[in-house]
């Protein structure tokens, strides 16, 4: 009987590690220095999590540091909403790295968002550094 419990702990201790991966996003770039830097990881909420939706983003605001596909970029861009707007009936938002000297090109729309960094008061949830490892495998 203790076999059986020793494999469902395994179990349990891969699936909650997957669940924690897949709620991780490594940084890598600089745009958003001094708030998080490359090779840091954030952890975060997402819109579609295995059809759960985390937040929606009808209810991000000015501040939210979101991840989304960009039109403009190849990979997924993770940078702070500095204004928000309609056009049409469709929310939009303008995004801007902190450390960047103009937003981002693009408006970015609800279907674009695919997460959003967890803060906790007005400062995200950074684990420094561990994602050093991930862009060194990713040649990034």
């Amino acid at each position: 009987m203790s076999n059986n419990r020793e494999i469902i702990s395994y179990v349990a201790i891969i699936i909650i590690g997957i669940i924690l991966a897949q709620h991780m996003n490594v940084v890598v770039s600089g745009s958003m220095e001094p708030v998080f830097y490359r090779g840091d990881v954030v952890v975060i909420e997402k819109t579609d999590f295995l059809g759960i939706h985390e937040i929606n983003p009808a209810d991000l605001k000015i501040g939210d540091i979101v991840i989304y596909h960009a039109i403009w970029f190849p990979e997924p861009v993770i940078h702070r909403i500095i204004a928000t707007g309609t056009i049409n009936g469709s929310q939009y938002f303008i995004t801007k790295g902190d450390n960047n000297p103009i937003q981002d090109p693009d408006p970015v729309y609800d279907n674009q968002i695919i997460a959003k960094v967890v803060t906790i008061g007005n400062t995200p949830v950074v684990i420094p550094k561990v994602g050093y490892i991930t862009i060194w495998i990713r040649g990034l």
